[in-house]
């Protein structure tokens, strides 16, 4: 089955995500679409199994294998939790509405140490711009202020809210250059502060209930494998 059958035939989620998902989007903003597709069971029978992501078919497009995407999830992957809590939900069928639903299985203490090595690591890319520049890459340090706002909160309540609301303006003026280096590195400080002290008072369990995942996954594979041999 070619990749790009398995996205238009076989999405059970589909969603906008990066800047418009963040309210963050301005007049030149791209949209950027991210799905989940369920491959037909019988595809893992054979020696060449389907594939676990599939870029496009559109522009701006990228989908994982929905089992791909509950172990990434699991792993509490910044980018693929923020996924699963888009507000701009664009397409979901039973199995989707279904693994929104389990969005909370889902979240866990381990969020704090991805979502810091994420943010070390554009840290490090911001450092090392200032030093061959002179400044930052400001749209870049406007998502990392984003992203440790975003954890500081999920650590605190336990939910995890994508749209930045009314830090917008805030956030904005980083990207426009308006806020010198200097306080936008204090900012970062902080924040790095703030989740740590979050974690450990954190009402996030220490780990994702990866049972209720699994539980959710065989039943998926399995109603595909009946609705395979029903057409047989």
């Amino acid at each position: 089955m070619h990749p790009e059958t398995l996205v238009r035939d076989h999405t059970i989620y589909a969603c906008v995500m990066g800047s418009r998902a963040f309210g963050l989007a301005t007049r030149d903003s791209d949209t950027d679409r991210r799905g989940v597709y369920l491959a037909p069971t019988p595809l893992f029978w054979r020696f060449e199994k389907p594939p676990a992501h599939v870029e496009g078919p559109a522009e701006e497009q990228f989908s994982w294998e929905l089992e791909r995407f509950c172990e990434l999830a699991l792993r509490a992957n910044p980018n693929i939790l923020e996924c699963l809590h888009s507000p701009l939900v664009e397409y979901a069928d039973a199995t989707g509405r279904e693994l929104l639903e389990l969005r909370g299985a889902f979240l866990s203490r381990r969020a704090h140490g991805t979502f810091t090595r994420y943010a070390h690591g554009q840290r490090r890319r911001l450092d090392a711009d200032v030093r061959a520049y002179g400044a930052p890459r400001w749209k870049h340090a406007m998502h990392l202020l984003r992203l440790l706002t975003s954890a500081r909160e999920l650590l605190r309540t336990g939910t995890l809210t994508v749209d930045v609301g009314d830090r917008r303006e805030a956030l904005l003026a980083v990207r426009r250059g308006e806020v010198p280096w200097p306080e936008v590195e204090s900012r970062m400080a902080r924040l790095v502060e703030q989740n740590e002290r979050a974690v450990r008072r954190s009402p996030l369990p220490e780990e994702p209930d990866r049972r209720r995942v699994e539980d959710f996954l065989f039943r998926a594979r399995q109603a595909s494998a009946r609705e395979d041999a029903g057409r047989a």
